[in-house]
Protein backbone atom coordinates (compact mmCIF):
# COMPACT_ATOMS: atom_id res chain seq x y z
CA UNK A 1 0.00 0.00 0.00
CA UNK A 2 1.00 3.55 -0.81
CA UNK A 3 1.53 5.82 2.08
CA UNK A 4 0.21 9.08 0.27
CA UNK A 5 -2.10 9.43 -3.56
CA UNK A 6 -2.19 13.02 -4.70
CA UNK A 7 -4.88 13.60 -7.49
CA UNK A 8 -3.91 15.61 -10.03
CA UNK A 9 -4.59 15.26 -14.18
CA UNK A 10 -5.96 17.61 -17.26
CA UNK A 11 -9.84 17.04 -15.57
CA UNK A 12 -9.03 18.28 -12.59
CA UNK A 13 -6.84 21.22 -14.02
CA UNK A 14 -9.88 22.51 -16.00
CA UNK A 15 -11.63 23.14 -12.79
CA UNK A 16 -11.25 27.00 -12.63
CA UNK A 17 -12.99 30.06 -14.24
CA UNK A 18 -12.81 32.55 -17.07
CA UNK A 19 -10.28 35.10 -17.49
CA UNK A 20 -9.64 37.42 -14.54
CA UNK A 21 -11.82 35.12 -12.10
CA UNK A 22 -9.67 34.59 -8.60
CA UNK A 23 -9.95 30.87 -9.21
CA UNK A 24 -8.32 30.06 -12.60
CA UNK A 25 -6.99 26.82 -13.90
CA UNK A 26 -3.42 27.68 -12.76
CA UNK A 27 -3.39 26.89 -9.20
CA UNK A 28 -2.56 22.87 -9.73
CA UNK A 29 0.00 23.43 -12.08
CA UNK A 30 1.60 26.23 -9.88
CA UNK A 31 1.43 23.66 -6.59
CA UNK A 32 2.75 20.64 -8.70
CA UNK A 33 6.13 22.88 -9.87
CA UNK A 34 6.58 23.64 -6.06
CA UNK A 35 5.97 20.23 -4.76
CA UNK A 36 8.68 19.12 -7.66
CA UNK A 37 11.00 21.64 -6.21
CA UNK A 38 11.00 20.24 -3.02
CA UNK A 39 11.48 16.15 -4.36
CA UNK A 40 7.77 15.78 -2.76
CA UNK A 41 6.92 14.01 -6.37
CA UNK A 42 8.96 11.23 -5.31
CA UNK A 43 7.18 10.11 -2.40
CA UNK A 44 3.42 9.88 -3.50
CA UNK A 45 1.74 7.73 -6.10
CA UNK A 46 0.26 10.27 -8.76
CA UNK A 47 -3.47 9.35 -9.71
CA UNK A 48 -5.60 10.34 -12.53
CA UNK A 49 -8.95 11.72 -11.31
CA UNK A 50 -12.16 9.39 -12.72
CA UNK A 51 -15.55 10.92 -13.33
CA UNK A 52 -17.98 10.64 -11.00
CA UNK A 53 -21.53 9.31 -12.06
CA UNK A 54 -24.44 11.36 -11.39
CA UNK A 55 -25.67 8.31 -9.27
CA UNK A 56 -22.73 9.23 -6.57
CA UNK A 57 -23.51 12.79 -6.94
CA UNK A 58 -26.68 12.76 -5.58
CA UNK A 59 -25.69 10.70 -2.88
CA UNK A 60 -25.42 14.27 -1.37
CA UNK A 61 -27.13 17.11 -3.95
CA UNK A 62 -30.49 16.91 -4.90
CA UNK A 63 -30.89 15.63 -8.75
CA UNK A 64 -32.60 19.85 -9.39
CA UNK A 65 -29.17 20.92 -8.93
CA UNK A 66 -27.64 17.91 -10.86
CA UNK A 67 -30.25 19.10 -14.06
CA UNK A 68 -28.92 22.69 -13.50
CA UNK A 69 -25.20 22.30 -13.46
CA UNK A 70 -26.00 20.39 -16.94
CA UNK A 71 -28.32 23.49 -18.52
CA UNK A 72 -25.65 25.43 -17.19
CA UNK A 73 -22.93 24.40 -18.84
CA UNK A 74 -24.26 23.27 -21.91
CA UNK A 75 -25.15 27.33 -22.09
CA UNK A 76 -21.54 27.82 -21.73
CA UNK A 77 -22.36 30.99 -19.84
CA UNK A 78 -23.74 33.01 -16.62
CA UNK A 79 -23.45 31.56 -13.51
CA UNK A 80 -24.56 28.93 -11.34
CA UNK A 81 -24.85 30.72 -8.37
CA UNK A 82 -26.14 34.45 -7.65
CA UNK A 83 -23.00 35.98 -9.19
CA UNK A 84 -19.78 34.17 -7.65
CA UNK A 85 -19.56 31.13 -10.02
CA UNK A 86 -19.39 31.28 -13.63
CA UNK A 87 -20.86 29.04 -15.78
CA UNK A 88 -18.23 27.66 -18.99
CA UNK A 89 -18.19 24.71 -21.37
CA UNK A 90 -17.14 21.59 -19.60
CA UNK A 91 -17.72 22.61 -15.93
CA UNK A 92 -20.17 19.55 -15.45
CA UNK A 93 -17.19 17.09 -16.42
CA UNK A 94 -14.10 19.41 -14.00
CA UNK A 95 -16.36 19.41 -11.55
CA UNK A 96 -17.52 15.38 -11.81
CA UNK A 97 -13.77 15.06 -11.93
CA UNK A 98 -12.98 16.74 -8.93
CA UNK A 99 -16.07 14.61 -7.34
CA UNK A 100 -14.87 11.75 -9.03
CA UNK A 101 -11.13 11.72 -7.99
CA UNK A 102 -12.00 12.31 -4.45
CA UNK A 103 -14.27 9.17 -4.53
CA UNK A 104 -11.64 7.05 -5.80
CA UNK A 105 -9.44 8.15 -2.96
CA UNK A 106 -12.06 7.04 -0.53
CA UNK A 107 -12.45 3.51 -1.99
CA UNK A 108 -8.47 2.98 -2.29
CA UNK A 109 -8.23 3.83 1.58
CA UNK A 110 -11.27 1.74 2.26
CA UNK A 111 -9.95 -1.21 0.69
CA UNK A 112 -6.73 -0.54 2.45
CA UNK A 113 -4.51 0.29 -0.87
CA UNK A 114 -3.49 3.60 0.78
CA UNK A 115 -3.53 5.24 3.71
CA UNK A 116 -3.78 8.69 2.73
CA UNK A 117 -4.95 10.90 -0.16
CA UNK A 118 -4.58 14.59 -1.18
CA UNK A 119 -6.78 16.30 -3.36
CA UNK A 120 -5.55 19.58 -4.10
CA UNK A 121 -7.97 20.73 -6.82
CA UNK A 122 -10.86 19.98 -4.60
CA UNK A 123 -12.75 20.89 -0.94
CA UNK A 124 -15.47 22.54 -2.58
CA UNK A 125 -16.96 23.53 0.48
CA UNK A 126 -19.44 26.22 -0.02
CA UNK A 127 -21.75 24.30 -2.43
CA UNK A 128 -25.35 22.97 -0.53
CA UNK A 129 -27.19 20.16 -1.22
CA UNK A 130 -29.52 22.37 -3.99
CA UNK A 131 -27.00 24.72 -4.91
CA UNK A 132 -23.72 25.83 -6.31
CA UNK A 133 -21.93 28.86 -4.44
CA UNK A 134 -18.91 30.66 -3.64
CA UNK A 135 -17.04 29.07 -6.98
CA UNK A 136 -18.22 25.49 -5.50
CA UNK A 137 -20.18 23.71 -7.93
CA UNK A 138 -20.50 20.20 -6.39
CA UNK A 139 -19.18 19.58 -3.29
CA UNK A 140 -16.76 16.95 -3.47
CA UNK A 141 -16.44 16.69 0.80
CA UNK A 142 -19.94 16.10 1.05
CA UNK A 143 -20.02 13.22 -1.83
CA UNK A 144 -17.25 11.64 0.51
CA UNK A 145 -19.14 12.21 3.92
CA UNK A 146 -22.46 10.36 2.20
CA UNK A 147 -20.62 7.76 0.67
CA UNK A 148 -18.58 6.96 3.69
CA UNK A 149 -22.20 6.46 5.44
CA UNK A 150 -23.80 4.70 2.81
CA UNK A 151 -21.21 2.89 1.39
CA UNK A 152 -19.00 2.14 3.89
CA UNK A 153 -20.91 2.25 6.97
CA UNK A 154 -18.46 4.77 8.98
CA UNK A 155 -20.83 6.62 11.34
CA UNK A 156 -17.24 8.66 13.07
CA UNK A 157 -16.12 11.20 10.88
CA UNK A 158 -13.97 13.72 11.73
CA UNK A 159 -14.38 16.94 9.20
CA UNK A 160 -11.39 19.75 9.67
CA UNK A 161 -11.39 22.80 8.16
CA UNK A 162 -8.72 25.56 8.23
CA UNK A 163 -9.60 27.42 4.75
CA UNK A 164 -10.28 31.22 5.49
CA UNK A 165 -13.87 31.28 4.91
CA UNK A 166 -16.21 29.27 7.01
CA UNK A 167 -17.15 25.32 5.40
CA UNK A 168 -20.82 26.25 5.34
CA UNK A 169 -21.81 23.90 2.52
CA UNK A 170 -20.71 21.02 4.47
CA UNK A 171 -21.49 22.88 8.12
CA UNK A 172 -25.31 23.15 7.42
CA UNK A 173 -26.36 20.28 5.76
CA UNK A 174 -24.53 17.63 8.67
CA UNK A 175 -25.91 20.36 11.46
CA UNK A 176 -27.94 17.76 12.92
CA UNK A 177 -26.02 14.89 12.10
CA UNK A 178 -24.36 13.72 16.01
CA UNK A 179 -21.50 11.82 13.82
CA UNK A 180 -19.62 13.93 11.65
CA UNK A 181 -17.48 16.42 14.08
CA UNK A 182 -16.57 19.34 13.07
CA UNK A 183 -13.82 21.51 13.77
CA UNK A 184 -13.81 24.91 11.51
CA UNK A 185 -11.25 27.70 11.91
CA UNK A 186 -11.73 30.75 9.69
CA UNK A 187 -11.67 34.81 9.47
CA UNK A 188 -15.02 35.84 11.31
CA UNK A 189 -18.22 35.39 9.14
CA UNK A 190 -19.05 39.01 10.16
CA UNK A 191 -16.91 40.38 8.15
CA UNK A 192 -16.29 37.62 5.61
CA UNK A 193 -18.21 35.05 2.75
CA UNK A 194 -20.67 33.35 3.78
CA UNK A 195 -21.10 35.26 6.88
CA UNK A 196 -21.73 31.96 8.93
CA UNK A 197 -19.93 29.68 11.40
CA UNK A 198 -20.25 32.12 14.44
CA UNK A 199 -19.06 30.49 17.73
CA UNK A 200 -22.18 29.84 19.32
CA UNK A 201 -23.00 27.31 16.47
CA UNK A 202 -22.33 24.12 17.52
CA UNK A 203 -24.45 22.10 16.34
CA UNK A 204 -28.34 21.74 16.41
CA UNK A 205 -30.44 18.95 18.02
CA UNK A 206 -28.42 15.37 19.22
CA UNK A 207 -25.71 16.69 17.54
CA UNK A 208 -25.19 19.88 19.85
CA UNK A 209 -21.46 19.92 21.00
CA UNK A 210 -19.99 17.89 18.09
CA UNK A 211 -19.51 21.01 15.83
CA UNK A 212 -17.00 23.84 17.01
CA UNK A 213 -16.65 26.89 15.18
CA UNK A 214 -13.48 29.45 16.31
CA UNK A 215 -13.81 32.56 14.10
CA UNK A 216 -10.56 34.63 14.02
CA UNK A 217 -10.40 38.59 14.03
CA UNK A 218 -9.23 39.61 10.98
CA UNK A 219 -5.40 40.16 10.75
CA UNK A 220 -4.88 37.26 13.10
CA UNK A 221 -1.65 34.80 12.23
CA UNK A 222 0.03 31.26 13.75
CA UNK A 223 -0.30 32.46 17.22
CA UNK A 224 -3.81 32.95 16.78
CA UNK A 225 -4.04 29.73 14.86
CA UNK A 226 -2.25 27.99 17.49
CA UNK A 227 -4.14 28.44 20.10
CA UNK A 228 -7.60 27.84 18.14
CA UNK A 229 -5.65 24.87 16.99
CA UNK A 230 -5.42 23.21 20.81
CA UNK A 231 -9.22 23.52 21.00
CA UNK A 232 -9.82 21.67 17.81
CA UNK A 233 -7.85 19.12 18.70
CA UNK A 234 -9.75 18.55 21.88
CA UNK A 235 -12.38 18.45 20.47
CA UNK A 236 -11.54 15.89 17.91
CA UNK A 237 -9.76 13.50 20.07
CA UNK A 238 -13.39 13.43 22.53
CA UNK A 239 -15.17 12.62 19.88
CA UNK A 240 -12.45 9.48 18.42
CA UNK A 241 -13.36 9.81 15.20
CA UNK A 242 -12.86 6.42 12.32
CA UNK A 243 -11.99 9.08 9.42
CA UNK A 244 -10.23 12.33 9.21
CA UNK A 245 -10.68 15.07 6.44
CA UNK A 246 -9.13 17.99 6.02
CA UNK A 247 -10.00 20.84 4.00
CA UNK A 248 -6.53 23.19 3.92
CA UNK A 249 -7.49 26.38 1.86
CA UNK A 250 -4.50 28.46 1.64
CA UNK A 251 -6.63 31.43 1.26
CA UNK A 252 -5.87 31.89 5.32
CA UNK A 253 -1.97 32.52 4.41
CA UNK A 254 -0.72 36.48 4.39
CA UNK A 255 -1.41 38.41 1.79
CA UNK A 256 -4.28 36.29 0.33
CA UNK A 257 -6.14 38.96 -2.18
CA UNK A 258 -9.74 37.59 -1.13
CA UNK A 259 -9.29 37.73 3.31
CA UNK A 260 -7.33 38.89 5.93
CA UNK A 261 -5.62 36.43 7.91
CA UNK A 262 -2.03 36.02 8.37
CA UNK A 263 -0.58 32.61 8.71
CA UNK A 264 2.17 31.22 7.76
CA UNK A 265 3.14 27.70 5.99
CA UNK A 266 3.89 26.79 9.59
CA UNK A 267 0.33 26.66 10.52
CA UNK A 268 -0.68 24.35 7.29
CA UNK A 269 2.33 22.04 8.59
CA UNK A 270 1.18 22.03 12.07
CA UNK A 271 -2.29 21.00 10.77
CA UNK A 272 -1.54 18.41 8.64
CA UNK A 273 0.71 17.09 11.32
CA UNK A 274 -1.58 16.59 14.17
CA UNK A 275 -3.93 15.13 12.39
CA UNK A 276 -1.89 12.90 10.66
CA UNK A 277 -1.08 11.79 14.43
CA UNK A 278 -4.84 11.78 15.19
CA UNK A 279 -5.80 9.18 12.46
CA UNK A 280 -2.62 7.15 13.22
CA UNK A 281 -3.55 6.58 16.84
CA UNK A 282 -7.61 6.84 16.12
CA UNK A 283 -8.50 5.45 12.61
CA UNK A 284 -5.63 3.48 11.19
CA UNK A 285 -3.81 6.42 9.50
CA UNK A 286 -7.39 6.87 7.61
CA UNK A 287 -7.04 10.59 6.40
CA UNK A 288 -8.21 12.40 3.41
CA UNK A 289 -6.91 16.14 2.33
CA UNK A 290 -8.66 18.24 0.30
CA UNK A 291 -6.50 21.63 -1.34
CA UNK A 292 -9.61 23.91 -0.78
CA UNK A 293 -9.23 27.76 -1.66
CA UNK A 294 -6.25 29.82 -1.96
CA UNK A 295 -5.87 32.72 -4.86
CA UNK A 296 -2.37 33.85 -4.43
CA UNK A 297 0.00 31.25 -6.57
CA UNK A 298 2.98 31.56 -4.26
CA UNK A 299 0.71 31.14 -1.21
CA UNK A 300 -0.98 28.20 -2.00
CA UNK A 301 1.91 26.28 -3.87
CA UNK A 302 3.66 26.80 -0.38
CA UNK A 303 0.95 26.36 2.13
CA UNK A 304 -0.05 22.89 0.05
CA UNK A 305 3.65 21.59 0.08
CA UNK A 306 4.07 22.48 3.82
CA UNK A 307 0.80 19.96 4.11
CA UNK A 308 2.33 17.84 1.99
CA UNK A 309 5.36 17.02 3.73
CA UNK A 310 3.84 16.34 6.50
CA UNK A 311 1.68 13.71 5.21
CA UNK A 312 4.78 11.72 3.36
Amino acid sequence: AHDVLLYAGAALAAYGFPAGHPLGIDRQGAFLDEAARQGLDRRVAFMQPRLATRAEIERFHQPSHYDWVQACTARGSGYFDYGDTPAFPHALHAASAVVGAALDGLERIMAGDAIRTFQPIGGLHHARRGRAAGFCIFNDIGCVIDTLRLVHGVQRIAYVDIDVHHGDGVFYPFERDPGLVVADIHEDGRMLYPGTGHADETGRDLAIGTKLNVPLAPGAGDREFFAAWEHALEHLERHAPEMVLLQCGADAMAGDPLADLRYTTAAYARAARDLRHLAERRCGGRMMTFGGGGYALGNLAAAWSAVLRELV
